[in-house]
């Protein structure tokens, strides 16, 4: 199976969890995409929800597909989000916001009663790192605050570089919120609390893309015999 068919098939286990009523939170990037079109059908079915969207990505591909959203303003509270994740470990520790949309996604996830991920099973690792671990920033500063990431890195054990992610015409990216991207680039993280504590520390982050503590489960889709084989982390009640 392909990549999409598995994110397709994570993304249809979690759309058993959503029930009339809910107030969804909805992810960003290719395996949430999947999950959102999905709902998109369910909710042309007659499914009553109401989604908010943690970018403006997912907010134009909800509308599109007729689903009824709201800011977060009017909805705090929210029952469960479903969102992808760039890597996941064994004790649900994320990184996440390779779709430069991690501040909307963490305050989002952290609205909601239950998170689960979805994701195809490859995302799955035992030590994070491998993918480079975004870190959200001002513009303002940003030489001195670039500088002073690479340090935190540095003093929490780990080794790599940190660098300003760019989009295709040379110029930096630019989150929904108006802020940059740094990567950090470091193959592992050997203790990612104290990682994001360090990166916390820091003037000018104004957030990190581990998310620790806040995913309650992970549906995982790994091609098996010509189909999905679903592996579940965690709990889905």
């Amino acid at each position: 199976m392909s990549g999409p068919d598995l994110r397709r098939a994570a993304a249809a286990r979690a759309l058993d969890l959503v029930e009339p009523g809910m107030r969804l939170g909805l992810g960003t990037g290719s395996t949430a995409a999947a999950f959102v079109a999905l709902l998109g059908e369910r909710v042309r079915g007659g499914l009553d929800i109401v989604g908010v969207p943690t970018s403006e990505a997912t907010r134009a591909q909800a509308e599109g597909l007729g689903i009824r959203l709201a800011t977060l303003d009017a909805q705090p509270e929210l029952d469960l989000t479903i969102d992808g994740a760039d890597e996941v470990d064994p004790q649900l520790r994320l990184i996440k916001g390779g779709g430069a949309a991690l501040l909307r996604e963490k305050i989002v996830a952290f609205a909601s009663r239950r998170m689960v991920v979805i994701a195809d099973g490859a995302k799955r690792v035992e030590t994070l790192g491998a993918f480079p671990l975004p870190i959200e920033v001002n513009p303002f500063g940003l030489t001195a605050t670039h500088r002073a990431v690479e340090a935190a890195v540095a003093r929490t054990g780990c080794a790599g570089a940190v660098r300003l992610r760019l989009r295709p015409d040379g110029g930096p990216v630019v989150t929904d919120g108006g802020h940059h991207i740094l990567d950090a680039h470091l193959g592992r993280i050997p203790d990612p609390e104290s990682l994001g504590a360090a990166l916390w520390a820091v003037p000018g982050v104004v957030e990190h893309g581990l998310f620790l503590g806040i995913a309650d489960a992970a549906i995982l889709a790994t091609a098996r015999d010509g189909s999905a084989d679903i592996t579940i982390l965690g709990s889905l009640t």
